[in-house]
C-alpha cells in the first residue's frame, strides 16, 4: 500500500521538481544510478565484470512524444553499442519501446529496434526489450513477436503482477521465447494487476515453472531470496544447469548476494541505468522496497 501511494505521489510534477533539484537526494541517486553519462555506466560495468557479473546497459528515459526524440534515443543506443564494442565490456542492452516512439508510431518503433538489434548482433551483443505500463504491453509484445523472427536471441521482459501475463506467455510457447521475468513496478489497478505480495509471488513462481519448461535461457529478475531459491530448485527439477539461466538484479541492490551467486556458479547480470532522466526510475525503486524508502528518508534527514 505504501509503495502504491509513493508511486502516485511521484507522478506529481511538484514532487519531481523538489526531488530533482535538491542536493540532499544525491546520495540515493548515486546508489541506484551509474551516472549521467555513458562512460559512467561503462565504468560501472567494467567493475562488475571483474567480479564475474555481466551488465545490462539501460539509457534512462521513457514516454518520448515525437519522432525527433525517438531518433535521438536510437542514436544514443547506437553510440552505446559502439562504445561497448570499443571497450569489450560484457553487457546486454535494455531498451524501452516508448523511448523509440511506441506511443505514437509502432512502425517507427520497430524500425528503430531493427537498427539497434542489427548493430548489437554484429558485435555479438544481445538486446532486451523492457516492459512498461499495461497500456503498452500488447504493442510491446507485438514488437517482440516481429523482431524475434530475424533476431531470435532478443529477450522480452514480462511482469508477474499483471493478471494477463500467463496468457501472453502462452502465445509464445511455440517459439520457446527468451524472457526476463520481473515483478512489475508501475501503479496498476486491481482489475489489471495483483496487489498483494503473496499473490504476486505465487504468479511469479508459476511463471518461473513455465519458463523452465517452455522458454529458453530464462532470466529471473528479483532480489527476493525465496524466489531466487525457487528458480534454483526449478532448474534442478527440469534438468537445467546453473549456466542455463540468469539471475538479474539492479545496480545498488543486494550486491553481496550477487557476488555469492557468482561464487556458487550462477550467471548474474546487473541492470545498470545511466542518464539524466532518472526520476521515474528512482521513484519506482523506492516504491518497490520499504528499505529503499527508509534509505531515502534517512538521506533527506541527514542532509
Amino acid at each position: 500500500m505504501l509503495g502504491h501511494l509513493w508511486l502516485w505521489v511521484s507522478e506529481k510534477p511538484r514532487v519531481e521538481r523538489l526531488v530533482t533539484k535538491s542536493r540532499l537526494t544525491k546520495g540515493i541517486v548515486n546508489r541506484f544510478i551509474a551516472g549521467d553519462d555513458l562512460e559512467d555506466a561503462i565504468e560501472v560495468i567494467r567493475r562488475l565484470n571483474t567480479q564475474g557479473i555481466g551488465g545490462i546497459l539501460d539509457l534512462l528515459g521513457e514516454g518520448v512524444k515525437d519522432p525527433e526524440g525517438a531518433q535521438a534515443a536510437t542514436d544514443d543506443y547506437l553510440r552505446a553499442i559502439k562504445r561497448v564494442e570499443e571497450t569489450g565490456v560484457d553487457t546486454t542492452i535494455s531498451v524501452k519501446p516508448t523511448q523509440l516512439g511506441l506511443s505514437f508510431d509502432k512502425g517507427q518503433c520497430i524500425d528503430h529496434f531493427r537498427r539497434i538489434a542489427a548493430e548489437a548482433t554484429a558485435i555479438d551483443m544481445r538486446v532486451e526489450i523492457d516492459i512498461e505500463q499495461s497500456e503498452f504491453v500488447l504493442d510491446t509484445l507485438d514488437v517482440f513477436r516481429i523482431l524475434q523472427i530475424d533476431y531470435p536471441d532478443i529477450r522480452q521482459a514480462i511482469q508477474a503482477y499483471l493478471r494477463r501475463t500467463p496468457v501472453d506467455l502462452e502465445t509464445f510457447a511455440a517459439v520457446k521465447p527468451r524472457i526476463r521475468l520481473v515483478k512489475g513496478a508501475y501503479a496498476e489497478p486491481d482489475e489489471l494487476a495483483f496487489q498483494k505480495g503473496s499473490e504476486i509471488d505465487n504468479q511469479f513462481k508459476f511463471l518461473i515453472d513455465w519458463l523452465f519448461e517452455k522458454g529458453t535461457d530464462p532470466a529471473i529478475a528479483t532480489h527476493d531470496s525465496k524466489l531466487i531459491d525457487y528458480a534454483r530448485f526449478a532448474a534442478v527439477r527440469t534438468g537445467a544447469e546453473k549456466t542455463d539461466f540468469e539471475i538479474q538484479m539492479l545496480y545498488g541492490v543486494r550486491t553481496k548476494l550477487q557476488q555469492e551467486l557468482v561464487e556458487q556458479g550462477y550467471r548474474v547480470r546487473t541492470y545498470v541505468p545511466y542518464g539524466s532522466a532518472w526520476y521515474p526510475y528512482l521513484m519506482r525503486r523506492i516504491a518497490e522496497r520499504p528499505a529503499n524508502l527508509l534509505f531515502f528518508l534517512r538521506t533527506l534527514v541527514r542532509g
